[in-house]
């Protein structure tokens, strides 16, 4: 069984250099690492520790490496500046109609973070090996809310830009793109730049699928499936085999390291952490806190970083922890709902690219990610029942765990699966840190447009993002979904 304390010990900022040692021991040689197409976030300073350990290590059979992810970043051309009627200046940058590699996932960065681009972001693409151009899409443009706190390491690192939220377009070769400055209410003389500076188009190709069976066998066990709830993609996935082993290959140390954080829930290089029952999970949390009663869901299947197939050499090597867990914001990606389920692996690597690469991040910004059916994955890399920092709330990231629920749900109804999701995992981790799901809490803010560092806010301990800062996410819909979610998973620990 897995042992809650040591899941529940982690303070703080601490190195997977110790794990990726005692695990490199005990594997065979890694395979050659093959070089991704863009420039890597170097490693942080090291620190010591002592939270995760090796207890047995398991060979994988070996399997065909997958193609490494790649970016190419473009950088946009002025378009025209056109006085309008009302005295103000609008600026458009872009790119025209062009062939490029090919890539699957899209967003526009430029130089400040601290800049927010005040206009409107359309891309268009075309369908890989086709003809076939797609019509005007739009990028949602206010991203910046999704970052690291401010006078953090990780936000005062100078290599943070800053970023429209990423969208998914599916496999494509060929793309156009249009920025124009809208800013209601402000007026410019002829030449004032109203668009940040070294605006830049981002095209990840998220590299080679993983083993379809390696998600496919919790999507359907972790709710049902609403049927055209979110768009085209929202379908049944097929049954695979259970994959709670090693499937996909010889790890390399950095995989190590990232599995040995989640040894104490399943074996080293595991695609997936089981389930447990609810008398399996309340045991555990009994044999922590003799006397006290359990309140706490039983534990959810977790598809692992391994499983979605990140590349652990794109991530900083250190882990960020915290004291506890408190809260839970709950997000939507605004990435579009035009995936299938199947295809989420292929949507998260892409995503973690976008926010490592791109966006200058220390690792995917996101605790945990849920997809359209149902099926729960591990986001930034530090343990699943850690309290890992993560970069997903700006001003309230400390003590709080995100949640982002992959597509938009701004007018789209969120598939019922995704909801009973967020339930079932909120259960089991808020439980870990006594949290009740349907309670309030209070944290302290990093500073943001709602609450001013230093100020100590009550909120749900199951809030929207837009609780935490002036934004639209989650999106209305799935916003509206939050209510029951508390109560499900309340009911979910036995109150």
């Amino acid at each position: 069984m897995p042992k809650i304390r040591r899941m529940r010990s982690s303070r703080f900022l601490a190195s997977s250099i110790g794990v990726t040692c005692a695990a490199a021991l005990a594997l065979p040689a890694a395979l050659p690492a093959t070089a991704s197409a863009a420039p890597q976030a170097p490693p942080a300073s090291s620190a010591s520790s002592a939270d995760a350990t090796t207890e047995r290590a398991i060979t994988p059979a070996r399997a065909p490496a997958p193609a490494p992810g790649s970016t190419q970043s473009l950088p946009l051309v002025p378009f025209r500046a056109e006085r309008g009627f009302d005295g103000s200046t609008a600026v458009e940058q872009g790119l025209e109609r062009r062939d490029v590699r090919s890539f699957s996932l899209v967003g526009v960065v430029w130089d400040d973070p601290d800049a927010e681009l005040q206009g409107r972001v359309q891309v268009r693409t075309r369908a890989k090996g086709t003809a076939r151009w797609s019509g005007w899409q739009d990028v949602e443009t206010h991203n910046h809310e999704h970052a690291a706190d401010p006078d953090t390491v990780e936000r005062a690192s100078g290599r943070v830009r800053g970023s429209t939220a990423p969208l998914w377009v599916g496999p494509s070769d060929g793309v156009e793109v249009r920025v124009r400055a809208e800013t209601p209410g402000r007026t410019a003389a002829p030449g004032v730049q109203l668009l940040p500076d070294g605006l830049r188009l981002e095209l990840i190709d998220p590299g080679s699928d993983i083993p379809e069976a390696a998600v496919t066998q919790g999507a359907v066990t972790q709710g049902a499936v609403t049927q055209g709830a979110a768009g085209p993609g929202a379908d049944t996935p097929p049954i695979g085999a259970p994959v709670d082993t090693p499937r996909l290959g010889t790890l390399t140390a950095e995989a190590a390291a990232a599995s040995a954080v989640n040894a104490d829930l399943a074996p080293l290089g595991a695609t997936a952490i089981p389930a447990l029952s609810r008398e399996e999970t309340e045991a555990e949390l009994m044999a922590l806190e003799p006397g006290v009663k359990p309140y706490i869901g039983p534990r959810p299947r977790i598809v692992t970083r391994r499983g979605w197939g990140a590349d652990e050499k794109l991530r900083e090597r250190d882990f960020l922890y915290m004291k506890r867990v408190k809260a839970a914001f709950v997000h939507h990606t605004a990435s579009g709902n035009n995936y299938r389920c199947a295809q989420a692996p292929t949507v998260i690597r892409s995503i973690y690219r976008y926010h490592v690469v791109s966006s200058g991040w220390r690792d995917i910004g996101y605790n945990f990610l849920i997809d359209k059916c149902g099926t729960i994955y591990e986001g930034r890399a530090g343990g699943v029942a850690k309290a890992v920092m993560g970069a997903h709330t700006l001003g309230f990231n400390t003590n709080s765990m995100g949640i982002a629920v992959l597509g938009s749900y701004g007018s789209v109804k969120p598939p019922k699966s995704s909801v009973t999701a967020v339930a079932q995992l909120t259960a089991w981790k808020l439980g870990l840190y006594r949290a009740n799901p349907n309670g309030k809490t209070y944290l302290t803010s990093g500073g943001g447009n709602l609450y001013r560092k230093g100020k100590k806010v009550r909120l749900n301990v199951i809030s929207g993002h837009r609780d935490g800062f002036a934004t639209e996410c989650p999106g209305g819909r799935l916003y509206g979904k939050l209510g029951a979610a508390r109560s499900a998973a309340a009911r979910y620990q036995g109150r």
